[in-house]
């Protein structure tokens, strides 16, 4: 199912691997707008092609509320308290204190992470990271929002048709063949500049246990996503993917799987891809994201692929 790189455009991963010092495994320096990462895999020509998406016109927000997961997997991340007040009889205005942009449905722009062996994207010097600076912002994404063709992998809805439910209860790691298998089911096939979703039914799952559940799911440290592998991240790129996202907490399983490759360059991460999806590819990350209405229409169209516009 890989896409092959255009002559002349981007290099393949095992070409991002080739790159001489500590640019190996990176994009660092490809892309024209240097700050912008994968989404500058969406050319004019596929936002235009993305209206081919539009059939019935049924519109679906991908958001959760800001408190939705209160309590959540997070350890930190608590609800924001909202706050309305009045000047006089005839107003209204209001506040939000205690907003981890974080703790609900986000994309996790380019500053969340740096690689522990090389630093932040492009080389980005740390002290530039921090309130008041624009490097590697998420104006990047905002300012110039990023659309175009989505496409969802039911992964939930496979495996049920299977007979052999995800394991939300421990954590189960999916790896690249569930993907291409729930892929080749759907008979879905990827394109430069797509916006991949991954729906996993994780999101419902745990919105649906009560508080004490919660919890006791948070301490655990277990949680569904995809299997930390070199694969997947080529995979992704080779795909030249705009956007991966998913509809559980960190995209990745907590915890790594034993035989994470980058538990050695990630350590502070404990083995986790993000700091290669993010501070190397330049890979925008989507978490949280309500899938679940969205996996349904699609299902009982057979239409696997939606015009997606993307603020954050």
């Amino acid at each position: 199912m890989t896409i092959p790189t255009e002559p002349g455009s981007y290099p393949s991963y095992a070409g991002l691997l080739g790159r001489a010092g500590k640019l190996s495994g990176t994009s660092w320096g490809l892309f024209p707008e240097p700050g912008r990462g994968t989404p500058s895999f969406i050319s004019g020509d596929a936002v235009l092609q993305a209206r081919d998406c539009i059939r019935s016109g049924a519109v679906f927000g991908l958001d959760y509320p800001a408190d939705a997961f209160a309590p959540g997997m997070s350890l930190k991340r608590t609800a924001p308290r909202h706050t309305i007040y009045s000047s006089h009889p005839a107003h209204r205005d209001d506040y939000v204190d205690g907003y981890y942009l974080q703790g609900s449905t986000q994309v996790d722009g380019l500053r969340h992470r740096r690689a522990d062996d090389i630093g932040f994207y492009n080389g980005t010097p740390d002290d530039q990271v921090r309130e008041g600076t624009a490097e590697l912002g998420i104006q990047e994404w905002a300012e110039h929002p990023i659309a175009g063709r989505g496409v969802l992998v039911d992964l939930d809805g496979f495996r049920k048709d299977q007979g052999n439910p995800i394991d939300h209860p421990g954590g189960e790691p999916l790896d690249l063949d569930l993907i291409h298998a729930a892929m080749a089911a759907q008979t879905l096939r990827l394109r430069p500049g797509d916006i991949l979703m991954l729906h996993t039914g994780w999101c419902e799952w745990f919105l649906a246990l009560t508080a004490d559940e919660k919890t006791r799911c948070r301490d655990t440290r277990r949680a569904t996503g995809v299997a930390q592998s070199e694969d997947f991240v080529a995979w992704a790129w080779d795909n030249q993917l705009a956007l991966i996202a998913a509809d559980n907490f960190a995209l990745e399983c907590l915890p790594v799987v034993p035989a994470s490759p980058f538990l050695h360059s990630a350590p502070n991460d404990h083995g986790m891809m993000h700091q290669q999806l993010l501070a190397k590819l330049g890979m925008a990350i989507g978490e949280l994201w309500r899938l679940g209405p969205l996996s349904r229409q699609m299902r009982s169209t057979g239409n696997w692929d939606a015009f997606v516009t993307i603020k954050p």
